[in-house]
């Protein structure tokens, strides 16, 4: 079940910023976006436009995910960095501490994802209605009961890498959704690079943060 809504207070993080788009480290357990209802509205967006007023969502990450997020200056900008999400061309990786031995030393997991409606907002494998989702994945540090993983997802689909971890036998370590465990404070999943080409430039440039567990 999701924790109730209690996020951080913690100054912004700025990564980048020029006249175009601003990237920012985002804290676990604050959302990208406002959320339904007066309780659910701090967010990330919300902050940045506080000192960014024209700041423009691009992409979001899920509450309980730590890491880079880029937004948009203008909206120019904001057309130009969303088109390369759309078209699969922004390159993201995630670091991830998971549940159990990991075997080998990377793989892929390719399996169809879909919203499980009675339990929303958990999603589930679907190979009948689900829709095509692909992640790559390379283990750094493999343990009898915890193993450290780098995610490069191909698709975009909602929780990915939460349920194809699960669907893998190995479950994202304090996932409060899909492996619910009181003795982690958070969820060990961190966006720890983000590639993208500059809305101005055309330029290929390179964000990162470092993982915080």
């Amino acid at each position: 079940m999701q924790t109730p809504y209690d996020p951080p207070i913690c100054p912004l993080t700025v990564l980048h910023e020029d006249h175009e788009m601003l990237t920012v480290e985002k804290p676990d357990g604050l959302l990208s976006v406002p959320g339904k209802g007066a309780h659910l509205a701090d967010c990330l967006l919300t902050r940045i436009q506080t000192a960014f007023p024209t700041a423009l969502l691009v992409h979001r990450l899920d509450r309980d995910t730590s890491g880079v997020m880029v937004f948009a200056l203008t909206p120019h900008a904001q057309r130009f960095l969303s088109k390369q999400f759309e078209e699969r061309r922004a390159r993201k990786t995630y670091v991830a501490r998971v549940a159990g031995l990991v075997e080998g030393k990377a793989g892929e997991i390719n399996l169809p994802l879909i919203v499980d409606w009675p339990n929303r907002p958990r999603q589930m494998v679907c190979h009948a209605t689900g829709k095509p989702s692909l992640t790559e994945y390379r283990v750094l540090k493999a343990g009898e009961d915890e193993s450290r993983v780098r995610l490069r997802p191909r698709t975009g689909r909602t929780h990915q890498l939460r349920v194809h971890m699960l669907a893998l036998g190995h479950p994202i370590l304090g996932d409060p959704l899909y492996a619910p465990d009181a003795q982690f404070a958070r969820m060990m999943l961190h966006a720890e690079e983000l590639r993208i080409s500059h809305p101005e430039s055309g330029r290929g440039m390179s964000f990162r943060a470092k993982a915080p567990f």
